[in-house]
């Protein structure tokens, strides 16, 4: 009885196993399908695709090229730009840490800590604010705003030559002023804000964000996520303005600009208000390999521990990746963003299966990061879309992301044997 015990488990483990391998055989196989196919369809020139599980790597590949031309391949620690993801893993961090110290209460009026702001602006709470639900304007073009009707620029924002006043280089052919921040704010201060409180997605108050942290602390924004997060994290290629710390190299292009910069964007950040801003911002302006990304998240899911040490409480990412007003037709936490309240396929950027604790953020670079403390799962894609147009839209139309999300919800769900396959995979 014994001996046959022991074969039977020998059998259900070998046949175990095998089902595994075949699972995960088929996980590549699907995930390769929808990238080769997007590639084809000309959706980006290349990403990275990342997937953990409660801390297990599980899918970790690179596809394609820098860009079109198919000269660099791209590499699984390639640095590429963030964009709004920037709002997750740098605003809304700095923020979460603020109100952990006591620094700032949800309730306070973005007035009470920054000044120049004018009633309207100055009168939305950080909460509405960073839930999109105070009225604020959605964008400011400030390179447009900063130019004459005759097409020159005004006084004190871009020059075309470098001097003290004008130390930045936005490009190797423009220059922006010392104190242009300033505009900024009046710019901001002069935009419509809303009556209505209804959620409208915007990025203004994450532009103040460094000045906030500066006020408070006494540090700068650069400085303060460094120490309190990504120096803990060692998430090294997590930064702004990477060509300070990495090669060219190691760097994705990501758009060829022909409206401002009149250049190839390579290494400086794609938004054009965080490039206004030397390039550091809570709204945009962080790259990032996906590995080092997938380490803030994994923060998120661990409540807030690496290793042993305690960076954020629980209930902080608990508070901050809860929807704050689901009543006002809104799904956003604080500064996340979070499932549709009913599931679009057309509009969601995430599976279906994605639980309705989940969280993350969309950058319009093409990026996307995305934690499920229910199944935890964390899913990282990044890619540069908007090369060489941010008019390509087919990684929306293809429905890359969310597909890929999908497969690998069904691969944890053990569902990938039962579906059937792809079309042939083209590279």
């Amino acid at each position: 009885m014994q001996k046959l015990q022991g074969t039977l488990f020998f059998i259900f483990f070998f046949l175990s196993v095998f089902a595994n391998a075949q699972s995960y055989e088929k996980l590549h196989y699907l995930i390769d399908s929808i990238v080769y196919e997007a590639i084809n369809q000309e959706a980006f020139p290349g990403c990275v695709v990342y997937a953990s599980k409660a801390d297990s790597l599980f899918f970790l590949k690179s596809y394609g090229h820098h860009t079109y031309d198919s000269i660099r391949r791209v590499a699984v620690n390639d640095i590429y730009d963030l964009a709004s993801i920037t709002k997750v893993v740098g605003g809304t961090l700095a923020m979460m840490k603020l109100y952990e110290d006591d620094h700032i209460d949800l309730e306070d009026e973005i007035r009470d800590h920054i000044d120049k702001l004018g009633r309207k602006v100055g009168r939305v709470t950080f909460r509405e604010a960073l839930a999109h639900q105070g009225g604020l304007y959605p964008w400011i073009p400030y390179h447009q705003e900063s130019r004459r009707k005759n097409g020159k620029f005004r006084n004190r924002t871009v020059s075309d030559q470098l001097d003290e006043d004008y130390p930045f280089p936005l490009s190797d052919s423009l220059y922006l002023h010392s104190d242009f921040y300033s505009r900024i704010k009046k710019m901001i201060r002069k935009s419509d804000v809303s009556d209505e409180k209804k959620y409208r997605y915007s990025g203004l108050f994450f532009y103040l964000i460094p000045e906030l942290v500066k006020n408070l602390t006494d540090t700068s924004y650069q400085t303060y996520l460094e120490t309190h997060f990504y120096e803990p994290l060692q998430a090294s290629t997590l930064t702004f303005n990477p060509l300070e710390k990495f090669a060219r190299e190691q760097i994705v292009p990501t758009e060829i600009d022909t409206f401002f910069r009149m250049e190839p964007i390579h290494g400086k950040v794609h938004d054009e208000g965080a490039i206004m801003m030397k390039g550091i911002s809570g709204n945009a302006g962080l790259f990032s390999n996906a590995e080092d990304l997938a380490k803030v998240f994994n923060l998120f899911i661990n409540n807030g521990k690496v290793d042993s040490v305690v960076l954020l409480k629980p209930q902080t990412i608990q508070l901050f990746t809860t929807a704050q007003y689901p009543n006002n037709q809104n799904r956003r936490g604080l500064g996340f963003d979070m499932p549709l309240l009913e599931y679009d396929s057309i509009r969601s950027s995430v599976a279906r299966s994605a639980s309705f604790r989940s969280f993350g953020h969309t950058g319009y670079t093409g990026t996307l990061a995305w934690g499920d403390p229910e199944n935890e799962l964390i899913f990282v894609f990044l890619t540069n879309r908007v090369y060489p147009s941010r008019t390509k839209r087919a990684l929306y139309e293809l429905n890359v992301r969310p597909s890929i999300h999908q497969v690998l919800y069904d691969y944890l769900n053990g569902g990938l044997r039962e579906n059937t396959d792809p079309v042939e995979i083209t590279k």
